[in-house]
């Protein structure tokens, strides 16, 4: 055997050595050392476990077609000088075919009683004429600030019961007019239900989420019904009600606007929430979707897009970050992957004339194959 070789071996045996006996060092130290050895030993443990049940859950998942859609609205094209109908179209032909909607509760009963489906009855005639499937919110609280959307004539800082009732009567509405379209696939009820810490809301009550679900199954049993979580938090929904799945939002890079006023990168990977929903599946039976997955810039010091540059856009979300995001969405093993800011991309290639985001967004849609029309009611719970 050659010196060097014998030498390396000996050195190895020594470190390996002096690792194992480094823990009974600290052990035989102070109490501080003990807590360390202690606090050191569980963060391990912990992290290894939750990496286990990651890894077994994307393992799980291995052979279940990948679908991507977008979550879509209407009033936030228009926002940026859009639009409407011609984005959900330019969306429909790079191959799009899976699409959460919102039924804000401002935009169609905006005075008592009298109801517009105008704007939900186009976008749904449009994914039925490109055989496309809706994910359909509904509720108080759905996508895009202030998250929370009453009309004028609801005040939700009232008592509940003076105004929960005509909720109910406004998604019943909904509810019945929409569960025998055909595009519809799912319904998703309210968005991040519990998350205080953003939006316009004022009611958090759990009673009320259960009442809008019973309903909601009382009057169609036939679709899935969808609950979201917030975004990496650790912990179980243990609550009532138990949807048919859960949702759970992914942003990756944010403004900072609290401590350290920068942009802040999520360290978390694709495992992490690969765990979320594996401790899910073990827990409840319910398998998870990612009905949130950040593909859009986040503006520094609340400026909102139409007021940022495309440099300063590109600092969250640039072309190579776009890629990098779809990757990443493909890491956690969840195969509904919903995106969110498909009409950004449209307002940069047609408002900014930078194509870039468009273009690897075409690219991934074109190649992703819609298993025959069969989305999210494919994918059985294991």
């Amino acid at each position: 055997m050659p010196v060097e070789t014998e030498s390396y071996r000996s050195k190895l045996r020594k470190y390996c050595l002096y690792a194992l006996r480094l823990p009974v060092r600290y052990w035989r130290r102070n109490w501080l050392s003990k807590l360390l050895l202690i606090l050191v030993a569980l963060v391990f443990l912990l992290t290894s476990t939750m990496a286990a049940i990651g890894e077994w859950y994307i393992s799980t998942q291995a052979n279940i077609p990948l679908t991507y859609g977008v979550s879509f609205i209407p009033d936030y094209a228009q926002s940026l000088g859009l639009n409407p109908e011609a984005t959900m179209k330019a969306l429909l032909n790079i191959g799009v075919r899976q699409f959460r909607l919102t039924s804000y509760w401002s935009d169609i009963e905006p005075t008592k009683n009298n109801y517009d489906f105008t704007q939900l009855d186009w976008e749904l005639n449009l994914a039925n004429r490109y055989h496309a499937k809706v994910i359909l919110t509904i509720g108080l609280r759905q996508p895009r600030w202030p998250e929370c959307h009453p009309p004028s004539w609801i005040n939700t800082n009232a008592p509940m019961n003076t105004w929960e009732p005509a909720l109910l009567s406004f998604m019943s509405k909904v509810i019945n007019r929409y569960k025998g379209n055909p595009a519809l696939e799912a319904w998703q009820l309210e968005n991040e239900y519990f998350l205080q810490g953003f939006g316009a809301c004022t009611n958090f009550s759990r009673a009320r989420l259960v009442s809008e679900y019973q309903l909601l199954k009382k009057l169609d049993s036939a679709h899935s019904v969808i609950i979201g979580r917030s975004n990496n938090a650790l912990g179980l929904p243990l609550g009532s009600p138990t949807p048919d799945f859960y949702g759970i939002s992914i942003y990756k890079r944010v403004w900072d606007a609290a401590v350290t006023h920068r942009y802040l990168e999520y360290p978390y990977p694709g495992w992490f929430y690969g765990f979320l929903a594996g401790i899910q599946e073990i827990h409840q039976g319910r398998n998870m979707i990612i009905d949130e997955l950040q593909a859009e810039a986040w503006p520094p010091k609340g400026q909102t897009i139409p007021h940022t540059n495309l440099y300063e856009q590109n600092k969250s979300l640039s072309a190579q970050r776009l890629e990098h995001r779809f990757a990443f969405g493909k890491s956690t093993g969840m195969k509904d992957i919903m995106l969110w800011g498909a009409e950004y991309w449209y307002y940069r290639m047609v408002i900014l004339n930078d194509p870039s985001l468009w273009n690897v967004a075409k690219q991934q849609f074109k190649a992703n194959d819609y298993h025959s029309g069969a989305y999210l009611l494919s994918h059985p719970n294991l």
